[in-house]
């Protein structure tokens, strides 16, 4: 589409069709390589954010069937508008189609603890200084807030964390790298416990459990786990 064309609607491409199966939103024919147009249309109307790439990715992938999202991403309707008008001003929200894949309701309580184990405040000082600081009520800051942009990646992180495949496949990434930039820039206290690249969600419910007191597994290293290529191996 010529950046001329009217940001209001979806993108045409000359070019050979195939059917898209109806669960990805968008019935009928549409051009090969959608996924690609999607994007490069989406990354268009960019405003210049910082997720802006990622969630075209998502959005692209979401829009051919590609992935496990929910509708808005797992967001509430009302957040992702505000997502959208954030990410993509000139785009009308009703020119992206749904997948008609509502959350589980039965898994609300696990999506809301890996929004918080997520969005947790963190204190990499030592042990024996943070005691120290605790002592200091009268002068103790506030925790800063997360950001309505952090709220909305965690919340939707934890919805592609009840998919099936990789995180970053369930997502509608388009490679790990992706995944890692995506945690790397919104939750990088989190990011940066991931020393060894375990699998990310892996390496997330491996947080919960330990936040939990939960130590499932009894090697004493993950390099002599008889499962180290299950957490370690390639994401492809």
């Amino acid at each position: 589409m010529s950046p001329s064309a009217s940001a209001t609607s979806a993108p045409i491409i000359e070019a050979s069709t195939k059917r898209v199966p109806a669960a990805g939103g968008c019935s009928g024919l549409v051009p090969d390589a959608t996924a690609e147009r999607w994007r490069h249309w989406l990354l268009s109307l960019a405003a210049g954010h910082r997720n802006d790439s990622l969630l075209a990715s998502m959005l692209a992938s979401q829009c051919v069937g590609l992935g496990a999202m929910p509708d808005w991403l797992g967001l509430r309707p009302e957040a992702f508008k505000e997502l959208i008008a954030y990410h993509f001003p000139a785009l009308r929200q009703a020119a992206l189609p749904q997948p008609q894949r509502p959350l589980d309701p039965e898994r609300t309580d696990e999506r809301d603890e890996l929004v918080r184990l997520l969005l947790k405040p963190t204190d990499d000082r030592s042990d024996e200084s943070s005691q120290r600081s605790s002592l200091r009520v009268s002068n103790a800051q506030p925790q800063p807030q997360p950001s309505p942009q952090q709220r909305w990646m965690a919340e939707i992180i934890a919805a592609g964390c009840m998919g099936s495949d990789h995180l970053w496949q369930d997502l509608g990434l388009w490679n790990r790298a992706e995944l890692s930039q995506l945690m790397e820039q919104n939750f990088p206290a989190v990011a940066q416990k991931n020393a060894h690249d375990m699998k990310w969600k892996r390496f997330l419910y491996k947080q919960l459990c330990e936040a939990e007191g939960i130590y499932t597994c009894r090697s004493p290293s993950c390099e002599v786990c008889v499962d180290y290529h299950a957490c370690f191996g390639p994401e492809n």
